[in-house]
């Protein structure tokens, strides 16, 4: 978590201006990566006290547009918010309990993947959503490999 000297610095480098609920709504990206709307809003209120719902989509709304945040929505999921912006990463989604973790990219810079037709564009990033089931919920979905009730047979 970047301190409030860090956060204030962010601010005024992309030209925001420092205001406490551009600080608590940064902080609570920064503290919660891949967090939805809702989960920022209670962070925020917790540190910040009474904020509206409009006031945080609007200080989101800055911050993505500065830079400083970058909203990604996997298929399936409400927007999600985090604070490691510039590198081209990608994300892995659990299909169990919707967990989000960063992956970085494969040839660590970007585009990372080559299309096979750009159709004319230029290429400066490529996004990857992996799916799969996180270390919580692998337990409760055993893979074909180790399930111990799936019999192989032979032929």
């Amino acid at each position: 978590m970047p301190t409030t000297i860090e956060l204030e610095s962010l601010l005024r480098e992309t030209g925001l201006r420092v205001t406490r609920p551009r600080m608590a709504v940064l902080g609570a990206v920064c503290e919660h990566p891949h967090a939805d709307t809702g989960s920022i809003i209670d962070v925020t209120r917790e540190d910040f006290g009474a904020v509206s719902h409009q006031a945080v989509y609007d200080v989101l709304r800055a911050l993505t547009d500065a830079g400083l945040v970058r909203q990604i929505q996997p298929a399936g999921s409400v927007a999600r918010y985090e604070s490691r912006v510039g590198d081209n990463h990608h994300h892995i989604v659990c299909r169990a309990c919707g967990a989000i973790a960063d992956v970085d990219c494969a040839v660590g810079e970007a585009p990372c993947l080559t299309p096979s037709g750009n159709h004319g564009y230029v290429v400066d990033e490529a996004e990857v959503i992996y799916r799969g089931i996180c270390p919580d919920c692998s337990t409760d979905y055993p893979s074909e490999k180790n399930d111990p009730l799936r019999k192989e047979t032979s032929a």
